[in-house]
């Protein structure tokens, strides 16, 4: 039995010119006509300015949320250096030298003679200028203070990122599933890497390296050799967070149809997990860049305070201990700049890692 053909409804020439005609998958209809009068053209200009758009929104967002992610930060520093408990002008001057001309100097720079609200706004109308403040007790511009100290800190957590993320690829590489034993070991290292103190794990790397061997200086910022044992100490407990999220990763990845045709294709199980599987198990991992900075930031002041190294965690030590409170906002505000300077890459590197998200859009 044969089944009748498909009948494709034509439109009447008797139609009313309201009434809707059905159109064929590709053909051109109406206004899709070349040269059909002014709507000529627009459907195709406005499917070409959507990416545009897209982008322009995204950034939008992204510069929007990154402004309020400061705001935050630098009101936060205000209502603790206006709820803290005395005098304003007391708790600016902190342990600093104290004369009526410093006090005059702090009313005038803070507006403390003026209504609270214009006080909050002139304090964030100096933030956008640029202008951190003054400190008081070390006689010097805030800005110059810590601009003096991001590079040895820099350094550190660059270095200490680096070793993190280095050990993690190949820990979670060679230990991806191999046999009970490798991947056993690898995770007890791991896991006291991350049970540990850094502190702990600095004094015994000081005890073993600097005081037994002498291979590294104990303290100090001499050369690259002083910086290898403060890398190691902040670098290890992100090894071990990110070598178990890798290497779980990457077993799920292997076993994705996609890694069945690649060995059947005859690709060797090395080349497997450097070119795909890596890719796919470093997506979970990129997540994790929040607490990834979190730790090189509050850790950065441990360590160097641990190995007697200059930067913002010395600063921050002595601006604490000192009372130094316009350091100390300062610093708050800088740790917010760093956050979202990262998250913003992160929101890259997702697009660069997965390819999904880029024909996304």
């Amino acid at each position: 039995m044969t089944r009748p053909a498909a009948q494709v409804p034509i439109a009447s020439p008797a139609a009313s010119p309201d009434s809707p005609v059905p159109s064929l998958p590709g053909a051109v209809t109406g206004g899709d006509a070349v040269g059909d009068g002014p709507g000529d053209g627009e459907s195709g200009g406005a499917a070409g300015a959507r990416p545009w758009r897209r982008v322009a929104r995204r950034a939008g967002a992204r510069v929007a949320s990154a402004v309020a992610v400061l705001w935050a930060a630098a009101t936060l520093a205000y209502l603790a250096l206006w709820l803290a408990p005395g005098d304003t002008v007391d708790i600016l001057v902190g342990d600093g030298p104290d004369t009526p001309e410093i006090r005059a100097r702090i009313v005038a720079e803070w507006g403390l003679d003026r209504p609270e609200a214009l006080q909050y706004l002139s304090y964030l109308g100096r933030l956008a200028h640029g202008d951190l403040g003054r400190s008081y007790q070390l006689q010097r511009g805030v800005g110059e203070v810590l601009a003096t100290q991001v590079w040895p800190t820099a350094q550190l957590t660059l270095a200490a990122a680096g070793t993190g993320v280095v050990l993690a690829v190949v820990i979670a590489v060679l230990t991806a599933g191999r046999s009970r034993w490798p991947r056993r070991l690898a995770s007890a290292a791991e896991l006291v890497s991350v049970s540990v103190p850094q502190f702990v794990i600095g004094m015994l790397l000081l005890a073993v390296f600097s005081f037994s061997l002498g291979w590294f200086p104990v303290s100090g910022a001499r050369d690259a050799s002083a910086l290898v044992l403060p890398a190691l100490a902040l670098g290890l407990p992100i090894a071990g967070v990110l070598g178990q999220v890798l290497r779980e990763g990457l077993e799920r990845a292997l076993e994705q149809p996609f890694a069945v045709t690649a060995r059947s294709r005859g690709l060797t199980e090395r080349a497997l997990v450097a070119r795909h599987a890596l890719r796919h198990a470093a997506l979970p991992a990129v997540t994790l860049t929040g607490w990834f900075v979190g730790v090189l930031l509050s850790g950065a002041v441990i360590t160097e305070a641990l190995f007697g190294r200059p930067g913002l965690g010395q600063v921050t030590m002595q601006a604490v201990t000192g009372k130094d409170m316009p350091v100390v906002m300062a610093v708050v505000i800088l740790s917010a700049a760093v956050y979202v300077s990262v998250s913003t890459l992160l929101d890259l590197a997702y697009r660069l890692i997965d390819p999904r998200l880029r024909s996304a859009g």
